[in-house]
């Protein structure tokens, strides 16, 4: 079995090695002469005189290194930067923000006034890619109520983030409150050419929350923030300067596909569900694995998706007799904060499933392709069926640790964290369970 669990770690690195992003970016996007192709959009650089780049969320640096790749040497990018990490090669004409995830920082407030300032200066003569990952809701941020404080906007977004609900609804939240989210940034560039380009760690044909949708057209509605808010009683962790605005009705409802921001504006995706899939895929089957991808659980609460994805993986198995087989899963799981504990979603998934494999030929592994897990330095975790009886030896108790939500604390105890640093990317999470016959 350890042989098993190392198996699940090197298919989980050899997807990372796949999704390279500058070199995804030189792949879709082609550049032939001054024309940018960018999926089915034509562009042809020599209709503008100012060419602006908007890069936010984790993936910002490697995507802005793909795009100087892509348009060099013909022009030099200029615009802002924010990312959870500074970068490594700062690129001259570019403003970086070092932000806070999950929780905004004091940068990730100036950032959202520094965006605003360069939206504010383009006109129809002006190129403005916006570039897009996981996590860049948090890491741009300003509210449209004029009295919160940024103390206000953490409280907020820490209701927000520990109350369970799917990311598509927390989202739905943020867009209604923030000056930056719902499609409002391309309003603040009405007159521009826009071109998002995006690395998406959302569900397929829900782009608009990726970011919370700085750039799309919002198809939520007030009453679905309203909605979203009552059923998971955030009013009254909200602060007191947030409930008042919303209880003087000073919500605004978020630019929809009919605005006018939205008719030169366009739309790419650059790496999605399928670019996980399929290289985890390959990689478990050039280990001799029969493979099967299911992202049937996406969204599920974390319990609820352990035990349907190793009731499929047993039904892989049973299909499969004799084989070695392996059950491929993208997505989030929702795992709500039930405790002080350190951990995340990924490591939390396969706590849940570590005494149902006990004893059994199965490994399970759970990490971010972003190379962060919660409130955890790690990415995920993998167990095996030998997990359980080492984890009670050095007397830990899984039931406690999910309880405490302290998942990482429970893996590194038995040398299961998996750690990885960040990784600049954000695709989904990533699940990889293995059995043999």
């Amino acid at each position: 079995m350890p042989q098993l669990k190392e198996q699940a770690r090197q298919i989980f690195h050899e997807t990372l090695a796949a999704i390279d992003i500058p070199a995804t970016m030189q792949r879709k996007l082609q550049r032939k002469g001054t024309v940018l192709l960018c999926g089915g959009t034509k562009i042809d650089l020599r209709n503008f005189e100012k060419l602006r780049v908007v890069a936010i969320g984790k993936a910002a640096h490697a995507m802005v290194e793909g795009l100087r790749l892509v348009l060099a040497p013909f022009l030099r990018i200029e615009g802002i930067v924010s990312a959870p990490t500074a970068a490594q090669k700062p690129l001259p004409g570019m403003k970086y923000f070092v932000a806070g995830h999950p929780v905004p920082n004091a940068e990730s407030w100036k950032a959202a006034e520094a965006i605003l300032a360069l939206l504010k200066k383009c006109d129809e003569k002006t190129l403005v890619f916006f570039l897009l990952s996981g996590g860049g809701s948090a890491l741009v941020e300003l509210p449209l109520g004029s009295a919160l404080t940024l103390d206000d906007v953490q409280q907020t977004y820490r209701a927000l983030v520990t109350c369970g609900a799917p990311i598509e609804a927390i989202n739905t939240v943020r867009k209604h409150i923030s000056a930056v989210k719902g499609g409002r940034l391309a309003a603040a560039a009405q007159n521009a050419t826009k071109v998002t380009l995006a690395v998406s760690d959302v569900p397929v044909e829900k782009e608009s929350a990726l970011a919370s949708g700085p750039t799309l057209p919002d198809p939520a509605t007030v009453g679905d923030a309203k909605r979203i808010i009552a059923e998971h009683s955030l009013y009254d962790k909200f602060p007191l300067a947030l409930r008042r605005w919303l209880d003087e009705g000073k919500m605004p409802e978020t630019p929809k596909a009919d605005a006018a921001a939205f008719r030169n504006s366009h739309f790419f995706l650059l790496l999605g569900m399928d670019d996980l899939f399929h290289p985890a895929h390959h990689a478990a089957e050039a280990k001799g694995f029969v493979a099967c991808c299911d992202n049937t659980s996406d969204d599920w609460p974390v319990e609820k998706a352990a035990v349907f994805l190793l009731e499929q993986l047993e039904a892989l198995r049973k299909t499969h007799a004799g084989h070695r087989v392996a059950l491929i899963a993208d997505g989030e799981v929702s795992s709500p904060v039930t405790g002080d504990g350190i951990g995340g979603r990924n490591s939390a998934f396969v706590l849940a499933c570590v005494e149902r494999i006990a004893g059994k030929k199965i490994a399970v592994l759970s990490a971010g392709t972003d190379g962060i897990d919660g409130n955890s330095p790690a990415a995920g975790a993998v167990a095996d069926g030998e997990t359980l009886a080492r984890a009670q030896a050095v007397g830990l108790d899984p039931e406690d640790a999910f309880r405490r939500s302290d998942a990482f604390t429970f893996f590194s105890r038995v040398d299961d964290a998996i750690v990885t640093g960040p990784m600049g990317n954000n695709l989904r999470d990533l699940r990889i369970l293995l059995a043999e016959p």
